[in-house]
């Protein structure tokens, strides 16, 4: 459905996956796929029982190349403009998701798709990815983030070297950068992805919660405002529900069951 299609993990009912889905494009973001995208954010935002969110997408070639630049060259420098709230809705939407999110790539993750999966919390990418920033070689800025998200994952040389250049990393190369987290045979990143997040979903839903927001709201600032955040995210959790359950089942050596 536009490009876009939620599913629920099989083996985890707390783990949603959004799957970029328009492969005959190589998942290129069109105008419709972004309002889809968003649309889809907002939903798993609002699903209290979804813990854990992948990001993947379909077919054998990429991950996503970026913005869909057949529709764009056949438009209006009005339509474009109309069309850059859209996709920043799209964009947001990811970034914005207060559940962690596992971004899995295969093939090409460029422009907009590398944006993509620097929004998201944790980047799994199998062999076969191949990423980039390349907007400065067809007169654009990245505009999904793209230079903060570099800056802040990377650091400002090699965020610099990334954006100026418009060059593209081979997984080898991504992984040293410090872009990749996890890297995984050809064909697995997606179960690999899913297992990750399982994994993140048998915790406590208000805790993770409070320190996925700690670490975004943290980055860039200094120590002491930053050690004030996660003094705040450590009282949003102290006298939860979560905590009493968490507790108990350590003390009773049994698997919590969480009531957030």
């Amino acid at each position: 459905m536009d490009g876009v299609t939620l599913r629920r993990d099989e083996e985890n009912e707390h783990v949603a996956e959004i799957v970029l889905d328009r492969p005959e494009a190589l998942n290129a973001l069109s105008t419709a796929m972004a309002r889809r995208l968003a649309a889809v954010c907002a939903e798993v935002a609002a699903d209290r029982s979804v813990r854990a969110v992948v990001l993947s997408a379909a077919g054998e070639k990429a991950f996503c190349v970026g913005a869909d630049l057949k529709e764009r060259n056949a438009m209006t420098d009005d339509e474009i403009m109309a069309q850059r709230p859209v996709f920043r809705a799209a964009f947001g939407g990811v970034l914005d998701l207060p559940q962690p999110v596992v971004a899995a790539v295969h093939g090409y993750a460029l422009g907009g798709g590398c944006e993509f999966a620097l929004s998201c919390d944790l980047i799994v990418a199998d062999e076969t990815a191949v990423f980039g920033l390349p907007e400065v070689g067809v007169g654009l800025v990245p505009g999904g983030g793209g230079t903060q998200l570099a800056l802040r994952r990377l650091g400002p040389g090699r965020a610099a070297d990334l954006v100026l250049t418009g060059r593209r990393l081979s997984i080898d190369e991504a992984q040293t950068y410090g872009l990749v987290d996890r890297r995984v045979p050809a064909g697995t990143v997606r179960n690999a992805a899913r297992v990750l997040a399982g994994v993140i979903a048998r915790n406590s839903p208000t805790a993770v919660r409070a320190a996925k927001r700690a670490l975004r709201l943290g980055a860039g600032k200094d120590l002491p405002s930053a050690l004030d955040l996660e003094e705040n995210a450590w009282r949003t959790v102290a006298f939860s529900p979560d905590r009493r359950e968490g507790i108990a089942a350590f003390n009773e050596k049994r698997t919590p069951d969480w009531p957030s």
